[in-house]
């Protein structure tokens, strides 16, 4: 993958430290998208221990998510100005320090907190892997190989979650992930110190505390209202008052970033067509992603009884396919640019994402629910690279901190309202359409309310899960029940991420053709 990046006229001791410097960087990056999905296939276990319902477990990957998407832009800037090596080790010590306390929690409290935490460590370690790589190759074609490089691992982390974590929770618990992380990332601290040279803005001013204020009171108030309002109700005064919150903050933020001299999220180099439909394929991409590995692999661990082994298999080709496009995208935005691939990219993931929720069934067959989420995943990984080209391409280097928070932002979000807006259809289902079910088959009342809790929950207690997989034949009508209306809220989410993502390539289309080289920034 490296001898690719090499210029033809470098010399074989810089090439040699560009490419040390630039795996270690891929290796961070891999450890902080790794934990985005790792816990997808933790959450049964995680609710047999700790006998916790769905929305707690979807704080279990929204704890991490949320910190990580609020806390991105300044960490950027931060990085710009402070030296980026420095501010990525410091996000490795809090990760490994989050890592810890997850695999140390006696409740789901606790294990909540220690993802936030490392959701800390991440915001701070992750801007600078694309911001690092944007200083080694400041040529374009070489950028954007490196660029697919940077794209293959981050697919192949996300790919890989669902993976390492079936092994490792098929070989120990679901507490032998975050000492899989403690260890990786200890590992990880030494050689950024080693390998990572260090970069900062040319160009330091005063840090942008009003504008980090707004952007963190914005996002974090309106994801943070989107989580709760599946509990309280979206109506419930709490809940609107935290989206209001967050509008004001949002619009409080645009104002002081057009005024500042010193601006976190410079918005004009956000202004060009071809940027902001890129970080609206980032939102797109990783809003159906997460339809992927939340809800597929919790229907797949939960509803269907795959072990942790099965469901490593069933999503190693989606990992293979995520590598194998981004590795090839590569060379094709490098020789025609971002838009034709982006576009390419969307429709192809949308159709695995329709595909999969065809072969999603009561009992899905094993090879070709492998090779839709493999069509998926190649769709993914095309679109990965071009629209993280196409934002660094129209930034200057001094400000490729920035440029990197706002793409990795857009993922984030893109993550946790797709956790979030998803979660709520999917429950509504276990509640509504359950609910109906269950008064076909004559249960109503208490029973039915604790049939559905029991779903919730998992039909946990004192360490016990109901095994929904394989119910006795006393209960097999309900959980039949159960189960389908699981299903049918799955299917509804898959399939409103495929709509996006369909969205999201006409969006890329509308981008006239011309615009993209003409409007790329060239550094002197």
């Amino acid at each position: 993958m490296i001898s690719i990046l090499r210029a033809p006229n470098a010399s074989r001791d810089s090439a040699g430290s560009r490419g040390a410097a630039l795996v270690t960087v891929l290796a961070v990056l891999f450890l902080t998208f790794l934990d985005t999905t790792i816990v997808s296939v933790t959450l049964g276990s995680i609710q047999s221990e700790l006998s916790v319902g769905v929305i707690s477990l979807q704080w279990v990957v929204n704890g991490y998510a949320l910190v990580f998407a609020s806390l991105m832009l300044i960490a950027g800037s931060l990085s710009d100005r402070l030296g980026r090596k420095w501010v990525m080790l410091v996000g490795i010590v809090i990760f490994c320090g989050g890592s810890v306390l997850c695999a140390l929690a006696p409740n789901v409290g606790t294990l909540i907190a220690g993802r936030a935490v490392m959701g800390v460590g991440a915001a701070a370690s992750e801007p600078g892997t694309l911001s690092v790589i944007r200083h080694l190759y400041p040529d374009r074609a070489l950028r954007a190989r490196a660029l697919g490089a940077w794209a293959a691992v981050s697919g192949l982390a996300l790919a890989l979650g669902p993976v390492i974590g079936g092994v490792l929770v098929g070989v120990g618990d679901w507490r032998t992930v975050f000492w899989f992380n403690l260890a990786l990332g200890a590992g990880l601290l030494v050689a950024t110190a080693v390998f990572v040279p260090n970069s900062a803005d040319p160009q330091p001013g005063r840090l942008d505390i009003a504008g980090f204020v707004l952007g963190t009171a914005a996002l974090g108030a309106t994801i943070f209202a989107g989580i709760s309002g599946e509990r309280s109700g979206y109506s419930a005064p709490g809940v609107v008052a935290l989206f209001v919150f967050g509008g004001l903050a949002l619009v409080g933020f645009v104002l002081v970033e057009r005024r500042a001299r010193n601006p976190m999220l410079d918005l004009r180099y956000l202004a060009a067509p071809i940027v902001s439909s890129a970080l609206f394929v980032a939102f797109a991409v990783y809003f159906g992603v997460f339809s992927i590995f939340f809800f597929t692999a919790l229907y797949l661990d939960v509803a269907v009884g795959y072990s942790g082994w099965r469901l490593a298999g069933a999503f190693s080709p989606m990992a293979a396919a995520i590598v194998l496009g981004s590795l090839l995208t590569g060379f094709w935005v490098g020789r025609v640019g971002s838009r034709v691939p982006m576009i390419v990219g969307c429709v192809v993931g949308a159709a695995g994402i329709v595909l999969t929720r065809h072969y999603l069934t009561a009992q899905p067959s094993f090879t070709p629910l492998a090779i839709v989420l493999a069509v998926a995943g190649l769709g993914f990984g095309i679109a990965v690279v071009p629209l993280t080209s196409a934002v660094l391409g129209h930034v200057p280097a001094a400000h490729s901190g920035m440029a990197a928070s706002a793409t990795n932002t857009s993922r984030q979000i893109g993550a946790v309202v797709g956790v979030v807006a998803l979660g709520a259809l999917v429950n509504s289902h276990l509640t509504g359409d359950l609910a109906g079910r269950l008064r076909d088959l004559g249960i109503t009342g208490s029973l039915q309310s604790l049939i559905i809790n029991a779903v919730e929950t998992g039909g946990g207690g004192q360490g016990r899960r109901f095994d929904i997989a394989h119910p006795p034949p006393l209960f097999k009508p309900i959980v039949d029940a159960a189960t389908g209306a699981f299903r049918s809220g799955v299917h509804q989410a898959l399939f409103a991420s495929a709509v996006l993502m369909l969205v999201a390539a006409g969006a890329a289309a509308l981008v006239p053709a011309g615009s993209e080289r003409a409007s790329e920034f060239v550094d002197e």
